[in-house]
């Protein structure tokens, strides 16, 4: 709308409004504050961390010890749910604080005209009609309708994703402007980087853009992840199994072997002891917990604990792009003068960087082409913005184009008091939105007057008669610089011109008309925010992994494209939040999955995109930094935030957050989520086959009519005692080789594979016949009930100690020659579980608690030379898997 229908709408003007209008509108509309989060009490979130099937199993476990009389065991195993249940409450709960954050987004204070005079206010007073004055260094209060501005400039990266501060106007725009593009506009939570304005508050409250990304944050839920899904999957389907399982023993040993029905329900509940794998809850819990400490020492911190996993599965990141993929800083990356075009290197703010010829690759040396050192003389002294080092790094003072031609300057060795002469700075006529320029006049060394004029290409081309040469000044050629303009907008570059003009030495001041004409053009600058270097090599990593990586921008399609193809994205051509707005939801669904570059997205369209890519079946993974990718964070399968410059809002809303933002520290968190997850495979690879043997034994001598080889105190001693112990130290093992080249596991894949399941029944199996074997075998010998049960518990661990070191890796073979790389947790977890065994098998008070018997040496040479056949078969089923399909 005009300005003056705005007025006429909101019934105010450049008076504001009286104060009787004021209270009866902050009764309409409420306070300029977005609500708070009403967070899940405590004890509610306590609760929830034991509200699963497999600590139903614990719980469960733990009430049958307590039955059988077995104190001490049924209390290690609630000890084991409450810590788990601990770990979990400590690292969950805190993703709605991203709206708390939001609210730190309102500035406190408000420079606002009511009655006619200017007053300051309380932010959160001001409502809609409000006349409001902002200034360089401004927060924006409320999202303002701009009626008056002069040279207004606002940084809104963190709402949109606009990758430098966006000029405002009072002219109306067209009304289905996208966001980034609708300057007569400032937003709540915007910052005022350059200017004056003055405007007439619209929207106040949750009615704010801001307020509405607040409302998208609260409504998204946080999905569950992967593992836990599959988690849950198994240990529903464990629970049925175990059930099942028993119930037919008992009735099979009640109707078929005339056992008395007392006695086959203790025998039903040792199975159930048997089966129900008492440690794998912790060694879950403790491999994410070890997945969390290496990650952290990676640049990367997770606030829920489950998110360590879900990396390891993810197959789509769709990462933001200003900050993230890029450098947020803004770069003069290429440099055209008279004579040809230089490319500039160097990220951010750091003076440190080469120029090269862009034809011949040659570097040119600091300070020694005249042309060049010319444009960086213009550069530096037309130019208000500043550079200082602070700690080990360069902070830029002022507008992020200037800091960019600074910055080139310096890296060229052009630095104030470096160039000699007396170059100060007699007068200026400061950018103005109108005439789209800056000048500024100076002394050369010889004492004549020289102006110096940066500012937009077209507007000082038509000023422009000469351009500087080798050989001084020479007629324009229009068109090589209209060529070399062209070529720089077309790959998404912001361009500047740099010019100058011979003035009188007399002169003690500069006009407009001393610059309206006859100026010699000396270079053109191309600015953006350049791709981090790391990003480039980790975008290609992603690929080797099989993993997607998808754009999605508040930039300009232009700008958004040109980046994407120096990242090496998939796709170059980039779509528009509103062609997706046009979209059907199937539609939706195909543009998501093909296109790669998404621009001028609103956080509407990031939340949309995340959604459409996880209907497909799709883990997806959302970087961001800013307030505008806070619900697509949350919503997404795992949401990275950048912790330096990213906001609170973001950061909130996070899983994990990168200490460094850099985008490759997310390529090495993929690899330890895939390490994470391997390793808790192999866990459970490692424990479901001693529960199935336990229970098999019992079976076996159901079936065959014997005493239990193994009582259910022993078997608890087993699980708890050793399992944990040797399982503790799967869940440090390191990375297996080619992690990274194996295609992301697919979602719908469940924890136990075919090629798993043979294995646990071909371990699970073997190990019963091992221990029955030798429990049948001392019997025959006519050794006594305690001394057999001795011998069959002591091969149970036996063989799990061995299994032990199978279990190491998947598919590789034991007999490698590295094998003891990396093996150190494994024999000291090993050693631990010997000297413990050696305890129980000896200690009198143990012998007399669990029915046991010492051993000697032909017991445990007979236990030792029964445990290689398991070796042979398993290293006989890796080596079949190997001959197979690769592991996926």
């Amino acid at each position: 709308m005009p300005v003056s229908d705005v007025f006429h709408l909101l019934e105010t003007g450049d008076g504001g409004l009286a104060e009787r209008d004021v209270l009866r509108r902050a009764q309409r509309y409420g306070k300029n504050t977005l609500p708070g989060v009403a967070f899940t009490p405590a004890w509610q979130r306590l609760l929830h961390q034991v509200d699963n099937a497999l600590i139903y199993i614990l719980i469960a476990s733990a009430l049958v010890s307590f039955a059988l009389g077995h104190v001490v065991d049924g209390g290690v195993i609630i000890a084991v749910v409450i810590i788990n249940g601990i770990v979990g409450f400590i690292q969950e709960g805190k993703a709605e604080a991203a709206l708390q954050s939001i609210l730190s987004m309102i500035r406190t204070e408000s420079l606002v005209v009511r009655d006619g005079v200017a007053t300051s206010v309380d932010s959160s007073e001001l409502v809609p009609g409000d006349y409001v004055m902002l200034q360089a260094g401004d927060r924006v209060p409320a999202d303002i309708r701009i009626s008056w501005c002069k040279d207004l400039r606002c940084d809104e990266s963190a709402l949109t994703g606009e990758s430098q501060p966006v000029e405002k106007q009072v002219e109306p725009v067209a009304t289905d402007a996208p966001l980034a593009e609708r300057t007569s506009m400032a937003y709540m939570g915007t910052m005022v980087t350059y200017g004056a304005a003055r405007g007439v508050v619209c929207d106040t409250g949750l009615a704010t853009q801001v307020g509405g990304i607040s409302e998208l944050v609260r409504r998204a839920s946080i999905p569950e992840t992967p593992l836990q899904k599959q988690l849950k999957r198994f240990a529903q389907q464990l629970s049925v199994g175990i059930l099942i399982l028993s119930v037919a023993a008992m009735l099979f040993g009640v109707y078929f072997r005339d056992y008395a029905f007392d006695e086959m329900f203790q025998a039903a509940i040792g199975i159930a002891v048997a089966s129900v794998p008492e440690g794998l809850p912790a060694i879950v819990t403790i491999a994410l917990a070890i997945g969390v400490q290496r990650m952290a020492r990676s640049n990367a911190l997770v606030r829920r604990l489950p998110g360590v996993e879900v990396l390891g599965s993810v197959d789509v990141i769709c990462s933001d792009k200003t900050g993230t993929l890029t450098t947020n800083t803004m770069t003069a990356r290429e440099l055209v003068v008279g004579s040809g075009s230089l490319d500039i290197s160097g990220e951010g703010y750091r003076p440190q960087g080469n120029f090269r010829d862009r034809s011949s690759g040659a570097l040119v040396e600091t300070s020694r082409d005249t042309l060049v050192t010319r444009a960086c003389l213009a550069a530096m002294l037309c130019n208000d913005a500043s550079l200082t080092e602070s700690d080990a790094d360069w902070v830029m003072h002022g507008d992020p184009t200037e800091g960019a031609l600074l910055v080139m300057a310096y890296k060229y060795g052009i630095r104030p008091g470096s160039v000699g002469g007396n170059w100060a700075r007699i007068d200026e006529l400061p950018f103005e939105t109108e005439k789209r320029y800056m000048a500024t006049l100076h002394r050369e060394t010889d004492g004549s007057g020289i102006a110096m004029i940066k500012g937009a290409p077209d507007q000082l081309l038509q000023s422009c008669v000469f351009q500087l040469g080798v050989a001084g000044e020479e007629p324009l050629d229009l068109q090589y610089w209209r060529r070399h303009l062209h070529s720089l907008a077309e790959r998404g570059m912001r361009v500047m011109a740099l010019a100058q003009k011979k003035i009188a030495s007399s002169a003690a001041g500069i006009s407009h008309a001393d610059v309206a004409e006859g100026l010699t053009i000396l270079a053109l600058v191309g600015i953006s925010d350049p791709p981090r270097a790391e990003a480039v090599a980790s975008i290609r990593a992603c690929h080797e992994a099989g993993i997607r990586v998808k754009m999605i921008t508040g930039d300009s399609p232009d700008t958004a494209s040109a980046i994407g193809d120096e990242l090496g994205l998939v796709t170059h051509e980039a779509q528009t939040g509103r062609e997706l707005d046009a979209l059907a939801e199937g539609e939706l669904a195909q543009v998501a999955s093909r296109v790669d570059i998404f621009a001028r997205t609103s956080p509407a369209n990031k939340l949309q995109l995340v959604n459409a890519l996880q209907a497909q079946g799709h883990v997806v993974a959302m970087t961001g930094d800013g307030v505008n990718d806070a619900p697509a964070l949350r919503t997404a399968d795992i949401g990275v935030a950048m912790g330096k410059k990213g906001t609170d809002a973001a950061r909130e809303a996070a899983d994990i957050i990168l200490t460094d933002d850099n985008f490759a520290t997310i390529v090495r968190a993929v690899q330890e989520g895939r390490t994470v997850y391997d390793n808790i495979v192999k866990s459970i690879l490692f424990v479901l086959p001693t529960s199935l043997a336990e229970a098999a034994v019992i079976l076996i001598a159901i079936v065959v009519g014997q005493v239990l080889p193994i009582t259910p105190a022993q078997i608890l001693w087993v699980n708890m005692i050793t399992a944990v112990t040797l399982a503790l130290a799967l869940a440090l093992e390191p990375p297996e080789a080619g992690l990274m080249l194996r295609p992301p596991r697919a979602s719908s894949q469940g924890l136990i594979t075919a090629n798993l399941v043979s294995r646990i029944l071909l371990v699970g199996i073997c190990s019963a016949l091992i221990v029955f074997g030798l429990f049948s075998y001392f019997r025959a010998q006519g050794e006594s009930l305690e001394l057999a049960r001795s011998v069959a518990v002591n091969a149970l661990v036996m063989v799990e100690a061995v299994y032990l070191l199978s279990c190491r890796h998947l598919t590789a073979s034991i007999f490698r020659r590295d094998f003891f790389r990396g093996a150190l947790p494994a024999f000291l977890a090993i050693a631990i579980v010997a000297l413990f065994q050696l305890g129980f098998t000896y200690l009198p008070v143990s012998q007399q608690l669990f029915g046991l018997e010492a051993l000697h040496l032909q017991h445990w040479i007979a236990i030792l030379l029964a445990c290689l056949p398991l070796v042979l078969a398993v290293e006989l089923e890796k080596w079949l898997w190997r001959l197979g399909r690769p592991r996926q």
